[in-house]
């Protein structure tokens, strides 16, 4: 159960198209993330899905059904949403409880499921509780909740964690994270966040203008970008990408190398350039790196043992080894 494929969907609004036609196969049981800047298509695409936007034109397919045309309510999946759209005059008991009591499930039935999921998200001293009077990741728990006692083909989440503080991004990252290992069930995720996306998924969907870019594992989009849009993408901090002369003696158009692959030294190396910001995170430190004839500065993370400081001579050498290249299409070659 849960296995969703998109043929040839498409999306338009009037006559601008959002999302062209494109074909996508989310298999039973994967955590997929949809991924890309801002306007990329990646909400409108969930919500194609979720069956709160129309089609303008291809199928959905949910667990070989086509699904369409089917309503919202039809299509066994469950959407949670940035904002939770909790109920704030409910007990967190009969938020969770919502859709079961519009089902028409008997009392008994409805506090077994809720308990159970309670029990699930460490929900269990929180039941009789407002929304009000919990915090913005136990408020979220709420709303993943009312979507597991569903029991839907697959979870559907749309930046469930933009409204958090970054403490608690990190603690409910990893709680979905558990969850889904424990329930088994597809999740399909939106998220601007690549380290989101990076820490979480089975699967990554870069998406940009609405085109899907590459679809692979966390680690197949890393260390094999496709093209020059992914490679700039993936990776935090991002990947250096350098044209002109370094890229033409290396029979590329442009090359990229990331920040842990580039050695720096304050005597010699390959290029010569001056330390702008320097990060001192405690274990590394990312050195921001101004060199002659480029705009943009080259990040290089180093141990956090060096000791440079703004406006220090540096010398970077790059792994030749770990070098990306890519072609005048900005193609992987």
């Amino acid at each position: 159960m849960g296995r969703i494929t998109l043929d040839k969907v498409r999306k338009a609004f009037g006559d601008v198209e959002v999302i062209p036609p494109l074909d996508l196969t989310i298999e039973e049981g994967e955590f997929v993330v949809f991924v890309g800047p801002s306007g990329c298509g990646k909400s409108t695409l969930l919500r194609l899905i979720a069956g709160l936007e129309d089609v303008s034109s291809g199928e959905i397919r949910i667990d070989g059904q086509n699904a369409t045309d089917l309503p919202p309510a039809k299509r066994r999946l469950a959407m949670v949403f940035q904002s939770y759209a909790l109920y704030p005059h409910m007990t967190v008991r009969k938020n969770i409880a919502f859709p079961l009591k519009m089902a028409g499930l008997d009392q008994a039935a409805q506090d077994k499921k809720v308990e159970g999921a309670a029990s699930v998200l460490n929900l269990t001293d929180y039941l009789e509780r407002r929304p009000g009077q919990l915090s913005g990741g136990q408020r979220q728990r709420v709303a993943i909740g009312r979507a597991i006692v569903r029991e839907p083909a697959a979870f559907l989440f749309d930046e469930p964690l933009s409204n958090l503080d970054a403490a608690l991004r990190v603690g409910m990252r990893m709680e979905i994270s558990e969850l889904h290992e424990r329930l088994k069930t597809t999740m399909i995720y939106v998220t601007h966040d690549q380290v989101e996306a990076m820490t979480m998924a089975d699967k990554i969907v870069v998406l940009r203008a609405g085109n899907i870019e590459q679809v692979g594992s966390p680690l197949e989009l890393y260390r094999a970008p496709r093209n020059v849009f992914v490679a700039g993408f993936i990776g935090s901090p991002k990947m250096n990408l350098i044209d002109g002369e370094e890229a033409a003696k290396r029979n590329a158009h442009t090359i990229g190398i990331r920040p842990e692959h580039i050695t720096p030294s304050p005597d010699a190396g390959t290029w010569e350039g001056t330390v702008g910001v320097a990060e001192h995170l405690g274990s590394d430190t990312f050195f921001h790196v101004h060199l002659p004839g480029r705009e943009e500065p080259m990040t290089v993370r180093a141990g956090g043992e060096v000791s440079l400081h703004h406006g220090d001579k540096i010398f970077l050498t790059p792994d030749e080894t770990q070098l990306h290249r890519f072609d005048a299409q900005g193609l992987r070659i």
